[in-house]
């Protein structure tokens, strides 16, 4: 059965919202670079069949969409943390500060946010985690393509800085050739030092 991504949007609006906006994070599991997160309030007349979950896109068709819904949203809002940031209080609660972050730079405000996953952001509004939302809700697929095609192109640029590692072809993902990378190389400055996969390869920190 065909699912209608307007569902959430249309049974916000018959409670009374009118900017609703969808939130989404991309980089909860990469060894290396921030956690970035979009979130997007999108028209009620915007029509684009081909808006998906992020993960179900070629890199082409993200960056398409991606300039389709920044043509025609109402309001964008980006988010960003950073290696350092993810390290101090774990990826989880990074993720839902950098959605946070992101929804808190929408103008208009939003009166209503879909938050994607099980956790809503920690913050007063109204709110309702969607599991799965990205393949459930309009705003939030829209979101997740915007946060991934923002990550990415944060990735190339760390490539231009960090050759070594191959940045810009798995974007900070533990493959094969990452993590062979991160051996021979040990972690740059971008690498998150409490993950598996670099942790091991870091020196311990002396005591002042």
């Amino acid at each position: 059965m065909e699912i209608d991504l307007w569902a959430h949007e249309k049974e916000a609006r018959r409670s009374g919202f009118s900017f609703i906006a969808g939130v989404d994070e991309a980089g909860r599991g990469p060894l290396a670079g921030p956690v970035v997160a979009a979130a997007v309030i999108l028209p009620a007349r915007f029509e684009n069949t081909s808006i998906d979950d992020s993960k179900k896109l070629s890199s082409r068709k993200r960056k398409d969409l991606y300039k389709n819904i920044y043509e025609h949203a109402l309001s964008i809002g980006i988010g960003i943390i950073d290696s350092r940031e993810i390290d101090r209080i774990n990826i989880l609660k990074a993720s839902l500060l950098c959605m946070r972050l992101a929804v808190r730079n929408l103008c208009p405000k939003p009166d209503f946010v879909y938050v994607d996953g099980k956790f809503e952001i920690p913050d007063k509004m109204n709110q309702k985690a969607l599991p799965h939302g990205d393949a459930l809700s309009i705003s939030i697929a829209a979101a997740s393509i915007v946060a991934k095609v923002s990550r990415d192109n944060l990735m190339e640029r760390y490539h231009i800085e960090y050759p070594q590692f191959g940045f810009n072809k798995h974007k900070g993902y533990p493959t094969r050739s990452h993590r062979t990378a991160v051996k021979e190389f040990g972690p740059s400055l971008i690498h998150r030092r409490t993950f598996k996969g670099v942790r091991e390869l870091c020196e311990p920190v002396r005591p002042l």
